[in-house]
C-alpha cells in the first residue's frame, strides 16, 4: 500500500510563526516494550528532499529500515541519540523517562535547536524547549520520520546484541516486545536483568510475580503506555 512522503509543511509552519531557525524532529522507540530501554532520536534535516522511501519506520521492512538508516545518517544535517535503560523506566515512570532520553538526544546535538517537532499528541518534553507534537508525525514530517528510522534500528541492534545470552527471548527478532516466543521464554525462565520489573505482564507469572517492583513515582501515576499490560491482547 503507497503513503504518502513525508513533508516540510509542519518545520515551514513553526519557522514563519515562530523565527526557529534549526528545528529538529523527535521520535522514540521502546515505550511499549517489555524489555530494554526506550530510545529517542532527534533529528536535523533542514529543507532538503530526503531519500526516496523515507516514512515512518514501522511500515518499511527490517531490510530496507537498516539500508535507509544507513543513508540518512549521511543524509541528516545533525541527529543524536538519547536513551533511558530499563532501570532508569522503573525508577521514573514512562513519561519521566522519556523525557530524560529526549533531552539527551537533543543536548547531544551539536547545535540546540530552536523548536521542536514531537511525534504524537502528548508533549511529555515539555519547558524549555519550544514543541510543537503532531499525530503521526512520523509520517508526515521529514524531521520527524527520520529520526524514527534511526532510531529503530539503532535500538533493535542494541536489543539484538542485549539478547546474545538470552537467545531464547528472540531478542534479535521482537527487540524485547511481547512475541509468543518472549511470553514463552518469561514463563519458563523468568526475566531477564533487562526487563522492566514494575511492569503488569509480571502480574500474569505466578512464579516470577515476587520479582515485581512496586511504582514508587512522585506523582503517582501509571503511565499510559500501549502494550504493557500482560499477555491478554
Amino acid at each position: 500500500m503507497p503513503y504518502e512522503p513525508p513533508t516540510h509543511s509542519v518545520e515551514r509552519s513553526l519557522r514563519a510563526t515562530t523565527g526557529a531557525k534549526i528545528v529538529a524532529g523527535v521520535d522514540e522507540v521502546g515505550r511499549g516494550a517489555w524489555a530494554g530501554p526506550v530510545t529517542v532520536c532527534a533529528a536535523v534535516t533542514g529543507l532538503r528532499r530526503p531519500p526516496e522511501g523515507l516514512t515512518d519506520s514501522k511500515l518499511i521492512s527490517p531490510k530496507r529500515r537498516a539500508v535507509l538508516a544507513e543513508t540518512l545518517e549521511g543524509w541528516v544535517t545533525a541527529h543524536a541519540l538519547g536513551h533511558a535503560s530499563h532501570e532508569e523506566i522503573d525508577e521514573l515512570g514512562m513519561t519521566a523517562a522519556l523525557r530524560l532520553a529526549a533531552v539527551r538526544a537533543l543536548e547531544a546535538l551539536p547545535v540546540r535547536p530552536d523548536a521542536v517537532i514531537l511525534d504524537g499528541k502528548h508533549n511529555y518534553l515539555g519547558a524549555p524547549w519550544q514543541v510543537r507534537t503532531v499525530i503521526k508525525g512520523d509520517r508526515s514530517c521529514v524531521a520527524v520520520a527520520a529520526a524514527s528510522v534511526i532510531a529503530k534500528v539503532r535500538r533493535d541492534k542494541m536489543m539484538a546484541e542485549l539478547g546474545i545470552e538470552h537467545a531464547e527471548f528472540g531478542f534479535a527478532d521482537n527487540a524485547g516486545y511481547p512475541s509468543p516466543v518472549h511470553k514463552a521464554a518469561l514463563e519458563e525462565r523468568g526475566p531477564t536483568p533487562y526487563h522492566r520489573l514494575t511492569w503488569a505482564y509480571l502480574d500474569a507469572l505466578p512464579q516470577w510475580r515476587h520479582l515485581k517492583k512496586a511504582r514508587s513515582w512522585a506523582d503517582g501515576n501509571v503511565p499510559e503506555i500501549e502494550g504493557q499490560l500482560g499477555f491478554d491482547f
